[in-house]
């Protein structure tokens, strides 16, 4: 029988911020059908998959939305790394090393939550998609991406939480999905955001660390400002504190494991 938990990432209350599910394996199986089932099953915006390797504090880390496996992912490697500390599996050590699709990532132990430090998805000027405003309620002034995602910015944060997309059009976005942005109106928070993946089967995702990847470089060139506090604004909300060096970002944020479980099958 192997251990599961479900983990609310990005938040120090139970049942906000983003659940994700974190299975800590002996080894991967030889295809992905039963990692795809598993994370079908349980049917949250990530499930991750750990395998221990060679070193101490090394695993190789995976994940899967219920539809396909992502290439980079923020709230579920919190969610692991909380796992890893609380179930006792890698207790004494200070920094964990994950090694993923987008390379290296790591995590350690900071006041007030885990820092992770994460690859800088930095984006460039892109074609506006002739359904983006259809799709979105608005007309954006400029449209942005990267590797992963497209970026726009909202004219404010009422426009912001107002807005309801048209998730079917969304799906034809030629990226992994899209990320609209504002500055905050709280002085707590320098920026908000909302994520939509609806052809990774999320249409709307609670709190999205890899979209900050490419929000923390967009907000540091546009304040000025290399630390940044951010809250992304679904329904569920969650809170980043954010750090950006010449091609990391450092992301801070506490987890909650609220479900420990054993998978029978």
């Amino acid at each position: 029988m192997i251990s599961i938990y479900t983990v609310d990432a990005f938040t120090s209350t139970p049942f906000t911020g983003n659940p994700a599910a974190v299975c800590i394996l002996q080894e991967f199986p030889s295809d992905d059908a039963w990692l795809k089932k598993i994370a079908a099953e349980m049917n949250l915006s990530e499930t991750a998959f750990l395998c221990p390797m060679e070193g101490v504090g090394n695993y190789q880390l995976r994940w899967f939305t219920p539809e396909s496996e992502v290439d980079l992912c923020g709230h579920a490697t919190l969610a692991s790394a909380k796992v890893l500390w609380e179930s006792g599996v890698a207790y004494r050590i200070e920094q964990l090393r994950f090694h993923t699709k987008s390379g290296l990532l790591t995590a350690k132990r900071v006041d007030g939550g885990i820092e992770l430090n994460f690859p800088a998805e930095r984006v460039a000027p892109a074609a506006i998609p002739p359904f983006l405003e259809e799709a979105i309620g608005f007309k954006p002034e400029a449209v942005y991406s990267n590797r992963m995602d497209m970026l726009i910015e909202a004219e404010n944060e009422q426009t912001l939480r107002d807005l309801k997309p048209d998730f079917h059009l969304l799906k034809d976005l030629p990226a992994r999905g899209l990320i609209v942005t504002c500055r905050s109106d709280n002085p707590n928070y320098d920026f908000v955001s909302r994520c939509f993946y609806p052809a990774l089967g999320i249409n709307e995702d609670p709190v999205t660390g890899s979209a900050h990847c490419a929000l923390a470089p967009y907000w540091q060139e546009k304040l000025d400002k290399k630390q940044l506090t951010a809250m992304q604004l679904s329904a569920r909300t969650g809170e980043l504190k954010l750090r950006v060096t010449e091609n990391r970002v450092l992301m801070q944020g506490q987890a909650v494991i609220v479900v420990k479980g054993l998978l029978l099958h």
